[in-house]
């Protein structure tokens, strides 16, 4: 977990450790179907419906930090994971996509309610507002975008999520590695043998601008503290380093 995460999450928790972090009250989420209270998140079972396809039914991640993450299980053994809601109603079929808020739905009280009437997304909406003012006052990026490296064994092309400090590394150290392959891959049990994500899918990148961003000032970034790393001795981190400090 990062530490801005981590910050976050105890002033949320009024400082204290142990226990979950209560991110919302029971009035806040009242007959919310499926909503569980984990560690530094909570959980809500949610659906994207298609015309044409039908409920595409996934798991919702909450985070403090606004960040929101979607495990779809529109079909057994779908493997799409940490989607953003923007990649979710994509990769769901429907048809008038890019209005997220309204077409990404939660079970309240048995009925279907559009995700932007309930209070999931306070957190999601104060980091919008504090990220867009920061780009405004400063001109510098607010996030990255998701990247993709070659394994060197079975030529597949595997995502790498770049949320946070411990994925930036984790995609760092595989992009040093001249000899990467699926299996190094710490987190997520992936082979050579599981099959190359659609081309169709890898135009979605995880931009918060546009699901089919190419690049902007939003998700791309050049140099940060969650992205470099000062115990590295790359050009690229040494560089960010010695230009830190002076």
């Amino acid at each position: 977990m990062s530490e801005d995460r981590k910050r976050k999450n105890m002033e949320n928790n009024g400082g204290a450790g142990g226990g979950a972090v209560v991110l919302f009250s029971d009035e806040e989420v009242r007959d919310i179907s499926g909503f569980q209270r984990c560690d530094d998140y909570v959980v809500v079972t949610c659906g994207c419906t298609s015309h044409t396809y039908g409920d595409a039914v996934g798991t919702l991640r909450v985070f403090a930090s606004g960040e929101l993450e979607i495990h779809c299980e529109c079909t057994p053994g779908c493997q799409e994971d940490k989607l953003t809601p923007a990649a979710f109603e994509k990769h769901s079929g429907r048809e008038t996509a890019r209005k997220w808020k309204n077409n990404i739905w939660v079970i309240v009280d048995g009925e279907k309610v559009p995700i932007f009437k309930t209070a999931l997304l306070k957190y999601y909406n104060e980091a919008s507002k504090h990220a867009n003012g920061s780009q405004r006052s400063t001109g510098k990026t607010t996030g990255h975008h998701d990247e993709f490296i070659r394994c060197s064994q079975c030529n597949k092309l595997r995502r790498f999520h770049l949320r946070n400090k411990e994925e930036c590394q984790i995609y760092h150290d595989a992009f040093l590695s001249v000899n990467w392959t699926c299996s190094d891959m710490p987190h997520d049990k992936i082979t050579c043998d599981d099959d190359e994500e659609r081309a169709s899918r890898r135009v979605y990148r995880g931009c918060t601008r546009s699901p089919t961003c190419k690049g902007c000032t939003t998700c791309v970034c050049f140099g940060c503290q969650t992205c470099r790393f000062s115990g590295c001795c790359c050009q690229t981190c040494m560089d960010f380093t010695t230009n830190a400090k002076s």
